[in-house]
């Protein structure tokens, strides 16, 4: 009668080895988690990091432009005209628009704070359409409206409410300005995107006339087009605020620079999903280097069976199996060490967790795949062990 290995004793039968060295088999199942790890955690990683910036740009609204002064010919910084912020107000297809312009004086939390010690943080004259054309929100307070804007109140952006230690406005608290105390009326949330804002104490354009020698000139103005024609009208308002050198005026969209950190993201992506393959291949060398220690090892028991009967096929399928087994174990391993390490960096910086399903299976099936090329060349070679050459080898070890 032919010899047959029924289904049944092949598991038992190929996990011999696995048994009998469960340390050596735990190295090598490692080495494929590792690059299966890397792999998932990378690609989970960018998918929730690309999510997060996706809804910034959501939020931002791809709509909202900047006007900042440029450069002149000679590399000296360019000033817009008073007219500027109402020039761009009046540009067809603007919805809304707000002038800035940042004051060359120092914030400090009193009159007693060493000069210079100003944290970076800065004075920014706005108007009150500032809130509505960035779409920000605030944490405390109230912002500058036509009746404030008169008086000495300043309303303080995120960053800036943090280093002064504000966290309340109930009680007035008040804040040194130049030469002069501001009450702070107001704390900005994290605007996105506009960084300068969030380092900045924001007040009216009246008041930083009457106390800080504002002449009028904005130095930034934020504009929200209707979205459709946003590129139309960034080409208009170069010639909008400096009509005689629209070329010293800088018009910049805030969402670009969302969209730029998603096309980094994808090149570094690649460049980590390599050194992910580079690990995982190393994985396959160290299974496939077990396995030919293993068929070095257990040569009698090769020998013994083939003399009992086993064809060549039952001892390749015996260690063929043996090898998918520890791809597909270093996989499922390498799949749960990569969820875990792409929650956990989620939850660190407050995004949403997204594990692509694509990168399981994709990475699964790499383990598996990887573990049965590796124990392509054992397998063949114990299969072609003759019994007699087995046996004698397996007696002198």
């Amino acid at each position: 009668m032919r010899s047959r290995l029924r289904i049944a004793d092949l598991l038992p039968v190929s996990t011999v080895g696995l048994r009998s060295r469960p340390g050596r088999a735990a190295l090598s199942i490692l080495g494929v988690a590792i690059g299966i790890a890397a792999m998932v955690a990378v690609l989970g990683v960018t998918r929730s990091s690309q999510a997060d910036v996706l809804a910034g740009i959501d939020r931002v609204g791809t709509n909202l432009l900047t006007v900042a002064n440029g450069k002149t010919i000679q590399g000296a910084e360019a000033e817009l005209p008073v007219t500027a912020g109402a020039a761009v107000a009046r540009t067809d297809g603007v919805l809304t628009s707000a002038a800035t312009a940042t004051l060359g004086v120092p914030v400090y939390r009193n009159d007693r704070i060493p000069a210079g010690r100003t944290g970076g943080l800065s004075v920014r004259v706005t108007d009150p359409a500032l809130l509505t054309t960035v779409d920000g929100s605030l944490l405390n307070g109230r912002f500058l409206d036509a009746a404030l804007s008169r008086y000495p109140v300043v309303v303080l952006g995120h960053y800036a409410a943090t280093s002064l230690g504000i966290h309340d406005v109930a009680e007035g608290p008040r804040i040194h300005l130049g030469d002069h105390w501001f009450t702070v009326v107001g704390i900005l949330a994290p605007v996105e995107l506009t960084p300068e804002l969030d380092a900045s104490a924001l007040i009216g354009a009246p008041v930083a006339a009457a106390y800080l020698g504002y002449q009028g000139n904005p130095t930034r103005i934020f504009v929200r087009t209707q979205t459709e024609r946003t590129d139309e009208v960034a080409g208009l308002l170069g010639r909008a605020a400096c009509p005689g050198h629209p070329e010293q005026v800088a018009v910049s969209r805030p969402s670009e620079a969302l969209t730029a950190r998603l096309a980094v993201t994808d090149g570094t992506t690649v460049l980590l999903l390599g050194l992910g393959a580079v690990a995982l291949l190393v994985g396959g060398i160290g299974i496939a280097n077990v396995l030919v220690i293993s068929v070095l090892e257990r040569r009698g028991e090769i020998g013994l069976r083939r003399a009992l009967g086993a064809t060549r096929r039952h001892v390749a399928v015996q260690f063929l199996t043996e090898s998918l087994l520890l791809g597909a174990g270093g996989g499922m391993a390498g799949i749960v060490l990569g969820v875990t390490v792409t929650y956990a960096m989620a939850t660190s910086h407050g995004w949403q967790t997204l594990i692509p399903a694509a990168a399981v299976g994709a990475g699964l099936a790499a383990a598996v795949v990887i573990g049965g090329c590796a124990g392509l060349y054992p397998a063949v070679r114990a299969a072609r062990l003759s019994p007699t050459d087995a046996l004698r080898g397996g007696c002198q070890g």
